[in-house]
């Protein structure tokens, strides 16, 4: 409990970073409902993207022989709430079960060997978890340009990570979950951008003298919406160097246009 405290706090101090165990792991944390008391229980879990609506989290427990606490408050009552370090989210949690689990069990070994490890350690079957998104994110930025670096640095330690995964993997392929981890961040910055086309045009409206460089950004919009088709391209084939020239590329443009959109608009949304 002591451990998972630090962990917490660090983790809600640093928008999602922390150090120690899960250093460079993808961290959430997962409130639920005491499935004796109704009482919230916070409990830091490494996760596996599953789309822009879903994650997935593994009920190893280090390979103890019972299920952790909070799968079994997932059971009484599946409603839960997920925070990333940049955003919050309402869930509905999913057990799933046959193939469907050991696909999902089966990506997981794939991409990190140790939970092989936990399952040999235990009897049980592991469970898989999905959470779904079942309402808009909230977060706790204090301003509009707080929470625009807030949203712009984690799709920037996404891609950091993506790049480490693809740098480590040693495989002759793409592993199945190193292409949805790919996958997912690709729908993600999509519909950052499909959002921030709305504000703009709301920008437009009330500072006129911003339609340089909203007209910039727009273009650059569209930019990365190409390279986000070519990187989803060379997904759908078989040679990792392919798909990591093309992550290398994405991640040089992407990083010039936050670096200008930060410049540009932060100052404008923080007066906001």
């Amino acid at each position: 409990m002591d451990f998972n405290k630090q962990v917490i706090d660090e983790f809600r101090a640093n928008n999602g970073q922390v150090g120690g165990y899960f250093e460079g792991a993808r961290l959430l944390l997962l409130t639920t409902a005491g499935a004796r008391s109704g009482r919230p229980h916070t409990t830091p879990l490494g996760y596996l993207p599953d789309g822009v609506e879903r994650m997935l989290v593994i009920a190893s427990a280090g390979g103890a022989p019972n299920n952790p606490a909070w799968y079994h408050n997932l059971k009484a009552n599946p409603r839960a709430v997920v925070e990333t370090g940049v955003l919050i989210f309402d869930v509905e949690a999913e057990v799933l079960e046959g193939a469907e689990r050991d696909a999902a069990f089966a990506r997981a070994v794939d991409g990190d060997p140790g939970w092989a490890d936990y399952q040999a350690k235990t009897t049980r079957t592991i469970p898989v978890v999905a959470l779904r998104v079942t309402g808009p994110p909230r977060d706790s930025a204090p301003s509009g340009g707080a929470y625009l670096k807030l949203v712009h640095d984690g799709f920037r330690r996404e891609l950091a990570l993506i790049r480490k995964e693809l740098s480590d993997s040693g495989r002759p392929g793409l592993g199945v979950q190193l292409r949805i981890n790919c996958l997912t961040v690709c729908q993600g910055l999509h519909h950052h951008h499909t959002g921030e086309d709305t504000m703009m045009s709301g920008l437009a409206e009330q500072h006129p003298t911003l339609a340089p460089t909203l007209e910039r950004l727009a273009r650059e919009h569209e930019r990365v919406t190409v390279l986000l088709e070519e990187l989803t391209q060379a997904l759908s084939g078989e040679d990792p160097l392919k798909v990591r020239a093309e992550i290398e590329r994405l991640v040089e443009e992407l990083e010039a246009h936050l670096a200008y959109e930060e410049e540009q608009l932060i100052p404008i949304l923080d007066l906001a």
